[in-house]
């Protein structure tokens, strides 16, 4: 965790006083469930509780239970060592029948509940953001771009339209993912039940709002944490594609939009006059390091036999570096397109640059509908749009078009002026929103 990079509510999912109380919730659940079966008495499940609700609510002794576990070299042993001192005798109860992954995997899997939930709200805000920047510029013309080079006119409404498609299924993958990960296991010793029945992992998956996991061999299988942080994975990959966009869009020689420069800020300490995608870049690299953990995350899914702790060292960095370097990166995402400068001046003058090659191929089709065949009517096209391009888009290709007589004995002056219509590109603009926003009622 880079505190540059993180935000307060996710960082505080993975503190130790979080999973410290998460551990004693899980104790205290299944021993109540043990006491509701007859398995331990009822009245010392009630004690555990109330000892939880007394101290848990109050400040863990995170420095007391490190102490312990300079001793024992085990965390669940000292945390278990630390709470019992809050009890009686009943302290013989806390743990019954359970092993240390029983404790362990439940409390990761509600930790990566927490943050996906987390991580779920970051991109509703960020699909809201782009929502309401996508109708701003939903007829604002600008040049689309295959390879880089100008290619068909398009609008930058479209461009943030296909942004919230994208993240619309990352939420749906998100969404899926939290489900998948999230599942208890209380099953004791190669998952088993032997020493601790079903009823009791029912009674805190419940309780956690988590679900039964069906088979969890002492551990829960990490297919499942896979998937999980291999959507985060994606997600990130999401992030950058649109980073990437922006900072192609905020070069000088394109400069069609660009990252908010706030009063006072400075670009560079040796030119004054810089303006850089500071922000975008951040979120490219970030994006890197998200999907750095997913290779980790799929070795982790071949354990040995019903169980090692090979994984245990990869999660431990995994969890908390992946989701609190994504929420960072989504919260900055939703504030560079929220602040996003847009120019549909420079927009304009980059669509005319050319010489308008960007109509190119309705003159193309309009000559195959005329009756030449698209061999013939593709090289009567790119003869002229030759010439335009050599130019650097000082010629233009109408004017060149209609001084073809290749040309001219096909489509009429008026024809070919029709042809250069920038509004056709945009006409099917409506169905596209209805199918990405859902049509107005």
């Amino acid at each position: 965790m880079v505190p540059r990079y993180s935000r307060p509510e996710m960082t505080a999912i993975w503190s130790a006083e979080n999973r410290y109380r998460i551990w004693w919730q899980i104790e205290v659940f299944a021993a109540e469930a043990m006491g509701k079966i007859g398995m331990i008495p009822s009245e010392d499940a009630a004690t555990i509780r109330t000892a939880y609700d007394r101290n848990a609510l109050g400040d863990i002794d995170i420095d007391a239970i490190d102490r312990i576990e300079a001793v024992t070299k085990h965390d669940v042993i000292a945390f278990l060592s630390w709470a019992g001192e809050k009890l009686g005798p009943e302290r013989r109860w806390l743990h019954q029948g359970m092993t240390s992954s029983d404790v362990l995997d439940t409390a990761l899997a509600l930790q990566l509940k927490q943050a996906a939930d987390l991580l779920i709200a970051d991109i509703d805000a960020l699909l809201d953001v782009l929502k309401r920047r996508a109708f701003e510029h939903k007829l604002t013309p600008t040049i689309g771009r295959s390879h880089g080079i100008h290619a068909e006119p398009t609008t930058f409404g479209l461009k943030l339209a296909q942004a919230y498609a994208e993240f619309s299924r990352n939420r749906e993958r998100l969404v899926a993912a939290r489900d998948g990960v999230a599942t208890c296991a209380i099953s004791g010793a190669v998952g088993t039940f032997a020493q601790v029945p079903p009823e009791v992992e029912e009674r805190v998956a419940a309780e956690l709002g988590l679900s039964v996991e069906p088979v969890s061999t002492q551990v829960i299988p990490r297919d499942r944490h896979a998937m999980f942080f291999a959507t985060l994975g994606v997600i990130a990959s999401s992030i950058e594609r649109l980073a990437t966009e922006i900072r192609h869009l905020q070069r000088t020689e394109v400069l069609e939009a660009e990252e908010y420069f706030s009063p006072g800020q400075k670009g560079s300490s040796a030119m004054p006059h810089k303006r850089n995608p500071v922000l975008t870049e951040n979120l490219t690299g970030l994006a890197r390091m998200v999907r750095g953990y997913v290779t980790p995350s799929l070795e982790n899914v071949a354990l040995w036999h019903e169980r090692d702790i090979s994984h245990s060292s990869v999660e431990r960095f995994i969890g908390p570096d992946a989701t609190i370097t994504l929420d960072f990166a989504l919260a900055r995402l939703a504030s560079v397109i929220d602040k996003l400068i847009v120019y549909p001046e420079r927009m304009q003058k980059n669509l005319d640059r050319m010489g308008g090659l960007v109509h190119s191929q309705r003159v193309l089709l309009a000559l195959t509908q005329a009756g030449l065949s698209r061999e013939d009517a593709y090289a009567l096209v790119q003869r002229n749009a030759m010439k335009v391009w050599e130019s650097d888009g000082q010629l233009s290709l109408l004017d060149l078009l209609k001084a073809d007589p290749g040309v001219s004995k096909c489509l009429s002056s008026e024809q070919l002026d029709a042809l250069f219509d920038l509004g056709y590109h945009l006409k099917h603009v409506d169905t596209i929103f209805g199918r990405v926003f859902g049509n107005p009622g």
